[in-house]
């Protein structure tokens, strides 16, 4: 199961023509290598280590507007936040609050089912513990999701349609704006395999889904619909690790529920160039969350 993004992106790469021989498309190790601007404040939303957020405030008194930062890795706990910290603080640039939320993954104790979704939705819920301090406008909070950050950015939007008594529900959970997910995972059954990213996938529910259909429900996006929320899944062309077929099915479902939902393909890119402000792809994804925070006004 370790280092899975690695050899699927690295298998990915190879035949590639055209755009990629001219610019090879981003490697995991090249997403790692990204910057890692420091964030103004490191904050804990819970006891364990794994349970803090890092939050950037753009210039100005606010309110401002926020974006929960998800981060990606096949929900593994080989992989943190520090990847997307140059995403974090390129839309703090353009005037967004960020947050982004460390959890406990799979391979951390408490992680998988149910810590990870327990911490995903806890670390939400805190932002109105430091909305008064930080001028955070709460009335304009969207999602921000990575490839298996993705599948929560949507889960987290979804939770609400669960029952009220359910533990991932909570008694009021934070109301979102949208959701942009970046090479999401809205199908987690789909996108399950013996080998590759999906091979995570029993780790994170505690077991193969064909022997968890209750908890496929709880967790998985597809299953969740309608979130009642606008959405874009925002995907690269030649992304090695996600299909289009997971943004594809995932809208058409969604949108016979009731969602609206649009998928955003940009042309030649993998699945690392969402995350990095300084490639192509960038002011697609920019613009996605620009928009996004737009409608919310």
């Amino acid at each position: 199961m370790r280092r899975t993004w690695l050899a699927i992106a690295v298998l990915g790469t190879v035949g590639a023509v055209s755009w990629a021989e001219e610019r090879p498309m981003m490697s995991v190790s090249d997403a790692l290598s990204l910057p890692r601007p420091e964030a103004q404040h490191r904050m804990a939303y819970g006891p364990e280590s794994q349970q803090f957020g890092e939050l950037r405030l753009p210039d100005g008194a606010g309110p401002h507007p926020v974006a929960i930062v998800i981060h990606g890795g096949c929900w593994l706990a080989d992989y943190d936040l520090g990847y997307m910290s140059s995403l974090a603080a390129a839309l703090t640039a353009d005037g967004i609050a960020t947050w982004s939320i460390e959890y406990r993954r799979v391979g951390d104790d408490g992680g998988g089912w149910p810590g990870t979704f327990d911490d995903v939705a806890a670390a939400a819920d805190h932002l109105r513990e430091i909305a008064a301090d930080h001028a955070l406008d709460l009335e304009r909070v969207v999602t921000v999701g990575h490839s298996a950050g993705g599948h929560l950015a949507l889960w987290l939007s979804a939770r609400r349609g669960l029952p009220p008594d359910d533990r991932f529900r909570g008694t009021a959970p934070l109301e979102l704006s949208g959701v942009v997910s970046l090479a999401g995972i809205p199908d987690l059954a789909a996108f399950v395999s013996p080998e590759g990213c999906g091979s995570a996938i029993p780790g994170l529910l505690g077991g193969r889904p064909t022997d968890h259909h209750e908890r496929l429900r709880r967790a998985s996006p597809i299953q969740m619909v309608p979130l009642g929320i606008p959405q874009v899944l925002v995907i690269g062309s030649r992304d090695p690790i996600v299909p289009r077929t997971q943004a594809d099915d995932y809208a058409t479902t969604a949108g016979e529920a009731g969602d609206r939902v649009g998928v955003k393909e940009i042309a030649g890119a993998g699945h690392f160039e969402l995350v990095d402000p300084s490639s192509d792809a960038w002011p697609a994804v920019r613009a996605a969350v620009l928009e996004m925070l737009s409608s919310a006004d």
